[in-house]
């Protein structure tokens, strides 16, 4: 099994601080931003960064539908690491600033892939498509944060 790495980056203009705590904000901000990929998300424990439990389902293609139950945790300042009870999905949020009152939101994923022909086209097609989700979801937070 090869390892699958999708990343997205965007430039907000709010500082890192502002940027950061919406993102760990799952009680109010997060469920707000994510896009018509995302359904059923729940907040099961906590809800501010470090500690929370979140679910929900990502259907990255019409056939692709991923139950997610995510536990997040915060190794640095920062940064937001959100990872799967249910896979070998890893997903990491590093906000960090970018000139006075912008920052710069990364998010990379990864998780192993499949392997034969299916994991040919899903380390293929698979980040471009989680790519342009994550995008959505950046603009949809800078939006909101940017008010």
């Amino acid at each position: 099994m090869a390892q699958v790495e999708a990343t997205t980056e965007r430039i907000i203009a709010a500082d890192a601080d502002t940027v950061f705590d919406a993102l760990a904000d799952y009680k109010g901000v997060r469920g707000k931003v994510l896009t018509g990929h995302f359904s059923e998300y729940e907040v099961r424990e906590g809800g501010d960064g470090e500690g929370t439990l979140v679910h929900w389902k990502l259907q990255a293609t019409s056939k692709r539908v991923r139950d997610c139950l995510l536990e997040v945790s915060e190794p640095t300042d920062g940064q937001l690491v959100e990872k799967d009870r249910n896979s070998s999905m890893v997903t990491t949020w590093t906000v960090t600033p970018a000139g006075e009152g912008r920052s710069k939101a990364v998010v990379v994923t990864v998780w192993d892939g499949a392997s034969g022909i299916g994991g040919f086209f899903e380390r293929t097609f698979a980040p471009k498509g989680l790519g342009r989700i994550y995008d959505e979801l950046l603009q949809n937070l800078a939006t909101e944060v940017e008010k």
